[in-house]
Parts: C-alpha cells; structure tokens; sequence
C-alpha cells in the first residue's frame, strides 16, 4: 500500500509539474485580455495552490495507508496466529486440534474449512492405522504361534512331521499368504491405486460367472445357489473391470455360504431401473444383528468372530467387495432382519450404453 501511494504521489507531482501550468498558460492565452504579468502570477498561483493540496493529498493518504496496513497486518498475524498453533499441534500427533472461522474474506474462512478437514482425515486414517495394525497382530499370532509350536515340537521330537501335521502347517501358511494378500488388495482400492481394465460388461455374463465359479464349493457344502435377472437387467451392460467385479461377487458367495448351513439355499438375483443396475446376494442363514449391519464392511470384523475363523475368512472379503464397488463408481448395503433370519448384500453400479 506504501509502494502504491508513493507512485501515485510521484506521477501526480510529475503532472503538477510538467503538465499542470503548460495547460493552464494554454487556456490563459486563449482567454486574452491579460497582462504577462497578471499571467505569471495566476500561474505561480495555480502551481503553488496545486502543489499545496498535492502534498497534503499525499500526507493524508500516506497516514492512511500505513495506519490501514498496520491494523490489517495485525488482524492477520492474530488471525493466523491459531493456525500455526494447530498446524503444531497435529504435526505433533493431536488430531482433535481445530481452528475456529475468521471474518477476514472467503479465501480465510476456505482456509480454516480445509484445515479443519485435514485434521479430521489424519485423526481418521491414524485411528484406521492403529486399529488395522492391532487387528493385522492379532490376526498373524494364531498361526505364527501354531507354526512356532509344532516347529519347536519337532525339532525337540515330541510330535512327529507327518502327513497330518505337515498339511496343518501348510494350511497355516496358507492363511498368512490369504492374510497378505487381502490386506494389499483392500489398501490398495482404498488408496485409489487398484489397476483397472475398463470394459463394457454384460450383467448377465457377470451373474452367470459368479454363479459357474461358485457352483462347485456350493454343491460340496449342499448349499443350493440360484440365480434370477429380470428382463431389463439381462440386457443391461456395465462399466468395469471384469476380474475385480469377480472378486466381489466371489466374496459376497463365500461369505454367504459360511453363514449358510448345509440344505440352506442362497439366491443371487439383478434387476435394473433407469441409470443402476442392482445385484443382490441373499441368504437364509445366520443373520446380523441389527447393531452390527453398519459395521460388516469393516477390516477384520466378523459378526461370530470364532465361527468365521474356524471358517477360513480373514474378515477383509466384504471390506475389499465395498472398495473394489467404490471404484466402479457403486455403492454397497448389507441388509438383515436378525439373527437366525439370513442377510442381503446388494451392489448398485451405474449402467451404461
């Protein structure tokens, strides 16, 4: 504001000066009648009256200026002044820390929404990461503590490596390896890195898919797996990628077959409206109970922790089926009417020409 007062007040005296009497000589001669004198005198006049209110113009201005800049630099520097407290404090780990709304403009009170958010994301993700780290631990200990033992057994020869124990051992590992891998696909969707090879799918050919590679675990289990589309849905096309819709509906039919006992019946049916498609999985199994239905897309959770266990299921199928539908651009709900009365995941993805 200095800067612009002090240019302002230098071409002004320029004008005075260099500009001002030449125009105003120009219109004293034009008038006629005057003395050279009389006109030297009503320029001298002209030139001292104009540079008078220049400089006071220019005092006053200058005053302004500075007294203007000193209080908006102080309101600034109080107004910045919690942002830099709180940017200490979450640097230091405290994501509760928030900045309240300053009345300095549209782009201040953007600054304090977009910190407040930013803080409330790092508290969000540290909160997943710890948890994920204490479930990821707990979920590694029983077959690291199971191999360690039989390991420790067979070095000392108090079990021997046979054919039963060393098929233990391996399915042990086994579940490690599915851990690993479960764990590195859902972190993956949810970072927005998952590759995608788009194509325009056929939602008949995805419910056909699912059901041809279930059919098998199905019919071992004697669980009896249908499959219904209404007319719309068996001409409507989807965009996506045809493995990774796969996996979603081979998670959603394996976890409905561990909660579904042998003689149970599961039915996976599509119906399409305007602009979506649904695809629904329904079993007449366990059910959820109504407090925990919001919570079944989480990492590791299990509604009977022990039973999914003894199951094989490492409590990420349903949590990476909810991200790998995100990325297409869908949506997943999990629906139950309680325990003992079975559940309902249905898909929602945009159709397309």
């Amino acid at each position: 504001m200095l800067a612009v007062v002090l240019v302002g007040g230098v071409t002004a005296w320029l004008v005075v000066v260099g500009i001002g009497p030449a125009v105003f000589r120009s219109h004293i001669t034009g008038m006629g009648g005057f003395e050279a004198d009389l006109a030297l005198h009503a320029e001298e006049a002209f030139r001292t009256a104009t540079m008078l209110s220049l400089a006071v113009a220019l005092i006053a201005a200058l005053v302004a200026s500075v007294g203007i800049s000193l209080v908006l630099s102080r309101r600034i520097k109080r107004s910045l002044a919690p942002v830099t407290a709180a940017a200490g404090r979450v640097a230091g780990g405290d994501y509760g820390s928030r900045i309240p709304t300053v009345s300095l403009g549209t782009e201040f009170n953007d600054l304090s929404r977009a910190f407040n958010a930013m803080a409330t994301d790092l508290g969000r993700i540290e909160a997943t990461r710890t948890r994920i780290l204490g479930d990821l631990a707990h979920e590694m200990r029983t077959p690291i503590t199971t191999i360690g033992a039989y390991l420790e057994a067979i070095a000392d020869g108090v079990q021997d490596a046979d054919p039963a124990t060393l098929t233990m051992l391996g399915d042990q590992v086994i579940r490690l390896a599915r851990l690993s891998e479960d764990i590195s696909t859902v972190t993956t969707a949810e970072e927005g890195r998952l590759t995608m090879h788009w194509q325009r799918l056929s939602v008949a050919e995805i419910v056909t898919d699912a059901v041809a590679q279930a059919q098998a675990q199905y019919t071992s289990r004697s669980v009896t797996l249908t499959a219904t589309l209404t007319a719309a849905a068996n001409d409507a096309f989807v965009q996506g990628d045809r493995d990774r819709i796969g996996q979603v509906f081979t998670n959603l039919l394996d976890n409905a077959i561990r909660h579904t006992l042998p003689g149970g019946e599961v039915e996976l049916s599509a119906a399409a409206a305007a602009t979506t498609v649904t695809i629904s999985v329904c079993d007449w199994g366990d059910g959820i109970p109504p407090d925990q239905v919001s919570h079944v897309f989480e990492r590791f959770y299990r509604v009977d922790a022990s039973r999914d266990r003894a199951h094989g299921g490492s409590g990420i199928g349903l949590a990476i089926a909810k991200s790998i539908t995100e990325a297409h651009h869908g949506s997943i709900r999990a629906d139950s009417p309680g325990v003992g009365r079975g559940a309902t995941f249905t898909i929602a993805l945009p159709l397309t020409s």
